[in-house]
């Protein structure tokens, strides 16, 4: 069922937002500073291509705890707030309530990567 999921969300927009993700991730690389942000957008890449059937565990230590702080201040708050109003939009229906649980998913991604894998 997944495999089937998975299929239309790449033609209904996953392709796309997957591949603006490596995109931003390819820019972020370009320096040194920017590859930890790099890896975090190929991160969201990889869930965003196709979240259904994959899970994220949360962890890292202290390391992912700082970097996560600033993360959210920077760039994760506007982001995890579209995916959750996204998530919300989505489960106003039936049809919808299982791509609204993958915005979810990507919401807390969005919010705490540094530390997170996705499975």
């Amino acid at each position: 069922m997944s495999t089937i999921a998975n299929v239309i969300w790449i033609i209904f927009g996953g392709l796309a937002t997957a591949i603006w993700w490596c995109f931003i991730g390819l820019i972020f690389t370009i320096t040194i500073v920017g590859i930890p942000l790099g890896r975090q957008c190929f991160k969201m890449a990889a869930l965003t291509l196709a979240p259904f059937g994959k899970t994220v565990t949360y962890g890292g230590g202290a390391p992912s705890l700082i970097a996560n702080a600033f993360w959210v201040i920077l760039a994760g708050i506007p982001m995890a707030l579209v995916y959750g109003l996204l998530g919300v939009l989505y489960s106003i229906t039936v049809i919808g309530l299982p791509v609204g649980l993958q915005c979810f998913k990507m919401a807390k991604l969005s919010l705490l990567p540094f530390g997170a894998v996705v499975r």
